[in-house]
C-alpha cells in the first residue's frame, strides 16, 4: 500500500511538473530573449504571463472532458501539443511569435496541471489526500530546484532556443509516462452522467459555493506572490545584483527547497491539528514574514541575502498553505472533482498573472516593486483565511461528496 502511495505520486508529480519545468527552465534566459529578439522586458514578460493564462484557460475544458472520459485521454491530447508548441517556440523568429506560441504550449501544459488533482480527489479524501498532495508537492517542486539550473546549463551550451527542444523532450516522456503507468481512476460508471451540460452545472455550483471559492482564492493569492517573484526575480537579481544565470538558478532554488521541505510535513501537521487550522498558522506566518521584508525595503535596506533569506522563510509556510487549501476545497465536490480542480487551476492561475501583468507595469528592474507585489499576495490571502475559515466559515474537511442530478 505505502509502495502504490509513493508510486502515484511520483507519477502525478512528473506529470505535473512538465508546465513547471517550461517555466522555470525558462527564467535565466529571459534577458537573453530580449536581446536576442530585441524586445523590452515588458514584451519579454508578456510570453510569460500568456503561458500563465493558457494554463488557467485549458483547465476549464480539460477538467470536464476529464469527468467525460476518462483521466487519461485529455492528457496525452495536452502533452501532444505542448510537445508541438515547444518545437514552434525554438523556432520562433521574433517575440510576437513566441508569445502566440507560449499560449499554445500554455493550452498543452493545463491538462497536466488540472487531471492529477482530480485523480487524487479521485483515490482520496482529508488528511489522506494532504499526505498524498504534499508528496505530489515535493516531486512536482523538483522542477523549481532542478530546472533553472538545468536551463543555465542549455543555455550556455546552445543558447535560449535550446531551452525548448529540452522541453519538447519533457512533453515526450510525459507521454510515454501516461501510456505506461498511469492507470484510469475515472471508470466508465462514473462517467455516465457527465455531461457539456453537467460541466456547466458544476461550474454553477462551485460558483456559488463561497466556501470553495475562498480557499481557491487563498491559495491564489499566496501563488500570486510567488508569481510576481517568478516573473521579476531574474531581471533583479541578474541586471540588477549582479548574479551570474548558474547563480541566480541557485538562489532561485533555494526557495523552492524551502517550499518542498516545510510541505512534507503538511500530513503530520494536519493529522495533529486539522487541515484548517495549518492553514491559518502558515498564512499568517507568511504574512508576517513578507510584510518584515516589506518594511526592510522601504527603510532603504537593498540587499539580496535580506531578499533571499526572508523569502525563503516565507515559501515554507507557502509550503504549508497551498496543498492544503487545494485538498480542503476539493474535499467536498468529489462528484465533480475534474471540473472543481479545474476552477481552482484556473482562478489561481489567472489570479497569478493578473499579479505579473500588475507589477510588470511597474518594474524597474529595481527590487522593490516585485518586492511589494511579494507581500501583497499573501495579505490579502490572510484576509481571505479570516473570512473563510474563521468561525461560521469553518466546514468539516471531508464532507459527502458533491453529487449533480443531470
Amino acid at each position: 500500500m505505502q509502495t502504490r502511495f509513493f508510486k502515484i505520486a511520483l507519477v502525478l508529480g512528473l506529470l505535473s511538473a512538465i508546465g513547471p519545468f517550461a517555466i522555470d527552465m525558462y527564467l535565466p534566459a529571459l534577458p537573453q530573449i530580449g536581446h536576442s529578439l530585441r524586445s523590452d522586458i515588458g514584451a519579454v514578460q508578456m510570453s510569460l504571463t500568456v503561458f500563465f493564462l493558457a494554463i488557467g484557460a485549458g483547465q476549464l475544458i480539460y477538467g470536464p472532458v476529464s469527468d467525460m472520459v476518462g483521466r487519461k485521454p485529455p492528457l496525452y491530447f495536452g502533452l501532444a501539443l505542448f510537445s508541438a508548441a515547444s518545437v514552434g517556440c525554438a523556432l520562433a523568429a521574433d517575440i510576437q511569435t513566441l508569445v502566440v506560441l507560449r499560449f499554445v504550449q500554455g493550452l498543452g501544459a493545463a491538462a497536466g496541471m488540472a487531471i492529477p488533482r482530480a485523480v487524487v480527489r479521485d483515490l482520496h479524501t482529508g488528511t489522506d489526500a494532504a499526505r498524498l498532495t504534499s508528496l505530489l508537492m515535493l516531486v512536482f517542486s523538483v522542477s523549481p530546484i532542478l530546472a533553472p539550473l538545468v536551463g543555465s546549463g542549455v543555455i550556455a551550451l546552445g543558447g535560449w532556443r535550446a531551452v525548448f527542444w529540452a522541453v519538447t523532450l519533457a512533453g515526450i516522456a510525459g507521454l510515454l509516462l501516461t501510456g505506461m503507468t498511469l492507470k484510469e481512476t475515472r471508470p466508465p460508471e462514473d462517467r455516465v452522467e457527465s455531461s457539456v451540460r453537467s460541466a456547466l452545472a458544476g461550474y454553477v455550483v462551485l460558483l456559488r459555493d463561497r466556501h470553495f471559492l475562498g480557499l481557491v482564492f487563498i491559495g491564489a493569492s499566496a501563488m500570486a506572490g510567488f508569481f510576481t517573484y517568478l516573473a521579476n526575480s531574474s531581471f533583479v537579481m541578474i541586471n540588477h545584483y549582479g548574479l551570474t544565470p548558474t547563480q541566480y538558478s541557485l538562489a532561485f532554488a533555494v526557495n523552492a527547497a524551502s517550499f518542498i521541505g516545510v510541505s512534507q510535513f503538511t500530513g503530520v501537521l494536519c493529522a495533529r491539528f486539522g487541515l484548517v487550522r495549518v492553514v491559518q498558522g502558515g498564512i499568517l506566518a507568511c504574512a508576517a514574514v513578507v510584510l518584515a521584508l516589506l518594511g526592510l525595503y522601504l527603510g532603504g535596506v537593498d540587499r539580496l541575502a535580506v531578499l533571499i533569506g526572508l523569502f525563503l522563510i516565507a515559501s515554507g509556510f507557502m509550503g504549508l498553505v497551498i496543498p492544503t487549501t487545494a485538498v480542503l476545497a476539493l474535499d467536498a465536490h468529489g462528484g465533480i472533482a475534474g471540473t472543481a480542480s479545474a476552477l481552482m487551476g484556473t482562478l489561481q492561475m489567472l489570479t497569478g498573472a493578473t499579479a505579473m501583468a500588475v507589477v510588470g507595469r511597474f518594474s524597474d528592474g529595481t527590487p522593490l516593486p516585485m518586492v511589494i507585489g511579494m507581500t501583497a499576495g499573501p495579505l490579502l490571502a490572510l484576509l481571505l483565511t479570516w473570512g473563510t475559515l474563521g468561525g461560521q466559515g469553518k466546514r468539516p474537511a471531508a464532507e459527502p461528496a458533491t453529487s449533480l442530478k443531470r
